[in-house]
């Protein structure tokens, strides 16, 4: 980094520190964020130690003091995110303004069956069941840049309810049983509490599935495009404005249109190729069995997708979206749910993510707090540079443009 940039990011971990408030724990967080923004092959706790102790012999006790603030010291994560996400955003919004708030969830693989949460369970980041921790996450972005704000880790039933468990894992007594769609609304009511700016809410279908998700989002006053399985069941609006008797899976709809119906559209540009796939839309409502009237759900654009090389459509998702919207515009504003891998891989594979190998619950968000302030500088850096590559929409590496 240049020398403004060493200087906005002397200011930027001040400002951290002042939240921290003891000396001991500004010190351990500056620490800990140079070795997290290193070239360390494992961003854990023992190898930051023994990069940042000049004195060979301190390593020990430096590898202790940097344990106990990660592990066991008694800050806020809330307060420090929120002091990184505002940095981050006012930076962001001098490009573009913040519009989509997006939730999705990672996998942190591990070994052993020890660390908080662990368990057999499926992680899209592995596309299989592995053993590892899910964390819930909710990211902003204004179609240029994008920043995660908040991470919970989903701690299973098994977990919350076997106070061995908790115990050795220290999970306070105020945590309990949450489902992954549980943890995301209440990030996305902290997030309106925080006055975050945005209006828009994506999600895949392992929130859109959920007509609480859906209907909490609409009450917290967004609109959403997200992700719907295709057996979702679904009322047509037909010619004349009438709305079909009865009900039928969104994948028996889209057959039903037949191939001529999709149009291509491109919604992006690609590492190496333009993005592009067939999309169709129509007006339906969702034939929920929740015990209201079918008349009295709101009307929605269901959005078919028939990827090219399927022999047949395969994708789907509801938005309510404006129809002032074009097709392309509603396909590139869903479409924007990619930058969440994006943050995701490069948290990981820069930034040292998912390297913690502690066991406790605090230990845990303490490390993602870190990260989190750490990618917030990097996001902050990339939108004051206006790079050219931040535009195409690929992967623009921001860690890299920012060091």
């Amino acid at each position: 980094m240049d020398a403004a940039a060493e200087e906005r990011l002397r200011q930027y971990l001040d400002g951290v520190g002042a939240i921290l408030q003891h000396p001991q724990r500004r010190e351990a967080f500056a620490l800990y964020t140079r070795g997290l923004f290193s070239d360390l092959e494992r961003k854990s706790v023992e190898p930051i130690a023994a990069l940042t102790c000049p004195d060979p012999e301190r390593v020990d006790a430096a590898h202790q003091s940097l344990l106990h603030f990660v592990s066991k010291s008694d800050w806020d994560d809330a307060t420090v995110r929120r002091f990184a996400g505002r940095y981050a955003i006012d930076a962001m919004s001098t490009r573009a303004p913040i519009t989509t708030w997006i939730n999705d969830d990672t996998g942190f693989l591990k070994q052993g069956k020890h660390s908080v949460g662990v368990k057999r369970q499926y992680t899209g980041s592995a596309g299989k069941i592995a053993n590892c921790q899910i964390g819930v996450s909710l990211t902003v972005s204004n179609g240029q840049d994008h920043l995660p704000i908040d991470f919970d880790l989903y701690v299973p039933e098994e977990w919350a309810n076997d106070p061995a468990r908790r115990r050795e894992a220290q999970i306070p007594d105020s945590v309990q049983f949450k489902t992954k769609v549980d943890l995301a609304l209440e990030q996305i009511e902290r997030a309106v509490a925080a006055k975050v700016p945005g209006n828009i809410v994506l999600a895949d279908a392992a929130y859109g599935r959920s007509s609480k998700y859906r209907d909490t989002v609409r009450l917290l006053g967004f609109d959403y495009a997200v992700g719907v399985d295709a057996t979702t069941k679904v009322a047509v609006l037909g010619p004349g404005g009438r709305w079909s008797d009865e009900p039928m899976t969104a994948a028996a709809l889209a057959r039903k249109l037949g191939k001529d119906a999709f149009r291509r559209i491109t919604w992006r540009e690609g590492t190496s190729r333009k993005l592009a796939s067939r999309f169709v839309l129509r007006r339906v409502r969702l034939a929920n069995n929740d015990g209201i009237p079918l008349d009295q759900h709101e009307p929605l654009w269901l959005l078919m997708e028939w990827p090219y090389g399927e022999s047949e459509p395969s994708k789907f998702a509801v938005t309510t979206l404006s129809s002032r919207m074009s097709n392309k515009q509603i396909v590139r504003t869903y479409k924007e749910r990619y930058r969440t891998e994006q943050a995701y891989e490069e948290m990981k594979g820069e930034l040292g993510l998912d390297h913690f190998e502690g066991r406790r619950f605090r230990g845990w968000h303490h490390h993602v707090s870190v990260v989190l302030c750490c990618y917030a500088f990097v996001v902050a850096e990339r939108a004051r540079s206006f790079f050219p590559s931040a535009d195409r929409g690929g992967h623009t590496h921001p860690l890299h443009l920012a060091a």
